[in-house]
């Protein structure tokens, strides 16, 4: 468990009494969260939760039915996606979303679009490639030709392109091998160790735990545990009942 940077100030990232609903039926009933400069803060939960609700919800990919999102003193809650991301909010999906047919470097620098992204796009492609040294030797090649792990890496450094304030990571290490799982763990942990502020949505909840600084977790479009990662992974009913541990 990492030490908890100091969170001495406003969060960057507050979300109030959110709520949201698909065709009338309520996904979230009400969540509050913060999620502080430097903080790797995990949303756990089982499938339906309402975890890639919430991740939908601040880039601006869901309409809000009510309660706020705010980004320092921006109120996120009206503006599209594209304003959202140029604030500096990158959303990495589940299911990676990658540009198949275009090659690795364009689908990097699709990342770059903002402004501010755009004046340093090529020390961020070197800090990318850096990171994953798997797309330097493939900047040439068609995206949909890497394997599953080496999209997945795309995926995220398509996002880091943007230089953002919050990196959203929604199952990062869905579907990959362990090898490269444990490999996309150690990615975000040096991220981390960067001063990177992480929102993370992962499946391998104990390995979720054990990285994050704080965690919360979703029940049904509630929060109903929160807390330092390693007190929920001590806690029997939080196990029993929502880990599935």
């Amino acid at each position: 468990m990492p030490a908890s940077p100091e969170r001495a100030g406003a969060p960057l990232l507050a979300v109030e009494d959110l709520r949201v609903s698909y065709g009338g039926v309520p996904a979230l009933h009400g969540i509050s969260f913060e999620v502080y400069p430097g903080e790797v803060v995990a949303l756990v939960g089982a499938n339906g939760a309402g975890k890639s609700t919430t991740l939908r919800a601040i880039s601006g990919l869901v309409a809000v039915d009510s309660g706020s999102i705010r980004l320092d003193a921006h109120h996120l809650n009206a503006m599209p996606p594209h304003a959202i991301a140029a604030l500096g909010i990158a959303h990495v999906p589940e299911g990676r979303r990658i540009f198949s047919r275009l090659t690795v470097l364009q689908n990097l620098l699709l990342g770059s679009y903002p402004r501010t992204a755009r004046a340093v796009e090529q020390q961020t492609l070197e800090e990318v490639l850096t990171l994953f040294p798997r797309l330097r030797e493939r900047l040439t090649q068609s995206a949909g030709t890497l394997s599953g792990g080496e999209q997945q890496m795309l995926a995220i450094g398509r996002g880091l392109m943007l230089r953002p304030r919050l990196l959203m990571l929604d199952e990062p290490s869905l579907g990959l091998a362990p090898l490269v799982v444990e490999g996309i763990f150690d990615v975000v942990r040096t991220l981390s160790a960067n001063g990177m502020t992480i929102l993370l949505i992962e499946q391998n909840v104990r390995e979720t735990l054990m990285l994050a600084h704080r965690a919360y977790v979703l029940q049904v479009g509630q929060i109903v545990a929160a807390g330092v990662g390693s007190d929920l992974l001590a806690s029997d009913m939080v196990r029993r009942a929502y880990l599935g541990l």
